[in-house]
């Protein structure tokens, strides 16, 4: 029986934004076509807005209100607001009824952290590149700029005393943060503002968070694989808490600064774990639901102010999405929707892991996806970032591709998270190409899993929409169509037309205009447009920021030029990529018949 993608794309999936100290959860949900916040308390669901397009949310400590964080058709210039929760509230709040927080549609403002009767959030209205990090009073509207240093910002943590933040932002090495220790209160005398890491220092520094002593966060600063360590405040020197040889790590450190959730990530999947956070002692494991994912892309843990309740954002090849509700005293973990149960009956294709091996002696890894009658054809889907991964969570597109016959392959190609610093950092700058290479491994590995390899497809987003039309200009006999969704066609134009604020943060992982102009042009798809022969299908965002839409304009243009095939759709209420529901009803359907027609 066939899974029709209008189903799949249908389907509801929960997120878990916050969670209060009595287990209330703060979630997000997509049944309304575009994700809307919803209160889950005690079996009951409570929806709380109704805005245009999608909104992300965070509970304000003590206080029964919620920060809403949305923007206009995707265009990521995010604006907060504040909700006021009235429990005989009978219907959701459309944007009218929002408090205006932090209201300018010119710049982006984007929250990092709340606390008691303020708001922690980064903007860059100052001249519309760098970003600052100001805090602001709810009650007074009176703000404080902590930061201003220039350039991108990742997270903030302040300090239980409010006297200092922990701020990290990128460093000048291609996926690297820096961490620096902003004053608060600079009329103490002490440094307003000092580097607690290097800035050349190639490591990652993610999840800041404060205990007595100092700083956690997770790092691989001296290591191929993250792990959890303290970070001292006055030199910067690393404690190391929890560490694994052979996987990343990552820790959310509780608000009490006593407890460590620990995330282990197994090729696409996370078991999780409870740490103490002074000595990294395991205190006890928590029982997923299934083997699956509770992390980026999907939003990170969050604990409860009082340290008792963790929320996760939950998703496996089986399972939409779900809130869980982990409870640190016993380490049980409860579901609080059950987005499975939408697929009862049907067959959902569960991926095997692979290893496949590549030109130079290293394996990619691979996770197939193979329907119950495969027709030979195969589809790689690769994702976006380069900085990110595939994992092993639910997709609607795979399902619906499994449905349809086509063997599905989802790698980590050079440059992906998830498997050590060695493996992310094998793309950068001038190894970019090496990537791309990759896919003629897997393309080389088909046969000997029974796929023809006269009759394999390339589909990405972002990204993974650049290495899709590399492929088909640098390997064009390889592959027999492509789908590029909000893709970069031209390194150079992307870096020359991108949201200037990006444009700094992203050269450091393609190289720079002026140092390497001509690499950038040697691995643009769009200077070997004429070696393209498969056909084409283009997604694009009118409003992306990130990837602008001429870049889908020019590769299309000089397709069509050549009388290669090409269908393209723009959506005018999008930016990068599609985020509200009947524009996917209308796209997605439309790409798998074209792949149907150049795969049979």
């Amino acid at each position: 029986m066939t899974l029709e993608i209008s189903r799949l794309l249908e389907l509801t999936t929960w997120r878990a934004f916050d969670v209060a100290d009595d287990g209330r959860v703060l979630a997000g949900c997509d049944e309304s076509g575009s994700v809307q916040l919803v209160e889950l308390a005690e079996d009951r669901r409570t929806e709380l807005t109704a805005l245009p397009g999608a909104v992300t949310g965070r509970y304000l400590p003590g206080e029964r209100a919620v920060v809403v964080q949305h923007d206009s058709d995707g265009n990521e210039r995010g604006q907060l607001s504040l909700l006021r929760l009235d429990d005989r509230r009978s219907r959701p709040a459309p944007l009218s009824e929002l408090e205006p927080l932090v209201r300018d549609p010119d710049h982006v403002h984007r929250l990092l952290d709340v606390l008691p009767g303020r708001i922690v959030y980064a903007t860059n209205r100052r001249n519309g590149v760098d970003f600052d990090v100001v805090v602001r009073s709810v009650v007074t509207g009176e703000e404080h700029v902590v930061h201003d240093g220039g350039g991108m910002v990742s997270e903030v943590s302040v300090s239980p005393d409010s006297r200092f933040a922990a701020i990290t932002v990128p460093a000048a090495k291609p996926l690297s943060d820096q961490v620096l220790l902003a004053n608060t209160m600079p009329e103490t005398g002490a440094d307003r503002l000092r580097e607690l890491t290097g800035r050349d220092l190639a490591a990652r520094h993610l999840h800041p968070g404060w205990r007595a002593g100092g700083l956690v966060v997770t790092s691989d600063a001296g290591r191929d694989r993250t792990g959890i360590a303290g970070l001292d405040p006055r030199t910067g020197e690393h404690r190391w808490l929890v560490t694994s040889e052979s996987h990343d790590l990552s820790g959310r450190l509780s608000p009490n600064g006593e407890t460590l959730l620990v995330t282990t990530a197994v090729d696409g999947s996370h078991r999780i774990a409870l740490h103490d956070a002074g000595t990294g002692e395991h205190r006890m494991d928590v029982a997923l639901p299934t083997e699956g994912w509770c992390g980026y892309p999907l939003p990170e843990p969050v604990w409860s102010p009082d340290s008792r309740f963790a929320a996760l954002s939950f998703s496996s090849p089986t399972t939409p999405g779900d809130v869980l509700l982990v409870d640190t005293a016993t380490g049980t973990c409860k579901p609080l929707t059950f987005s499975a149960a939408q697929l009862a009956g049907e067959v959902v294709a569960e991926p095997s892991v692979h290893r496949v091996p590549a030109r130079d002696g290293q394996h990619i890894p691979c996770f197939r996806y193979s329907p119950a009658s495969p027709d030979g054809s195969a589809v790689l889907i690769i994702h976006g970032g380069p900085e990110s991964q595939s994992v092993r969570a639910f997709n609607p597109l795979v399902q619906a591709m499994v449905s349809r016959g086509h063997t599905v392959l989802v790698p980590n190609v050079r440059g992906s998270t998830g498997y050590g610093k060695r493996w992310y950092s094998a793309d950068d700058a001038r190894n970019r190409l090496e990537s791309v290479q990759d896919l003629a491994d897997l393309h080389r590995w088909l046969p000997s899993v029974g796929l023809d390899p006269s009759r394999a497809a390339l589909w990405g987003g972002s990204y993974g929409g650049y290495m899709v039309l590399a492929g088909l200009a640098f390997q064009p006999e390889l592959w027999a169509a492509g789908v590029d969704v909000v893709g970069i066609s031209s390194l150079v134009t992307f870096l020359e037309n991108t949201a200037p604020y990006r444009r700094a943060h992203r050269e450091r992982e393609y190289g720079s205009l002026r140092a390497d102009a001509d690499f950038l042009r040697e691995a643009s798809p769009l200077n070997r447009a004429s070696a393209i022969a498969a056909p084409l299908f283009v997604l694009h965002g009118a409003n992306d920021p990130r990837v602008p839409l001429s870049e889908a304009e020019q590769i299309v243009g000089a397709v069509r030029a050549n009388d290669v095939p090409c269908e393209f759709h723009v959506y005018p209420d999008e930016g990068h990529g599609l985020a509200k529901r009947p524009n996917r009803l209308d796209a997605y359907p439309k790409a798998l018949t074209f792949l149907a027609r150049h795969l049979s």
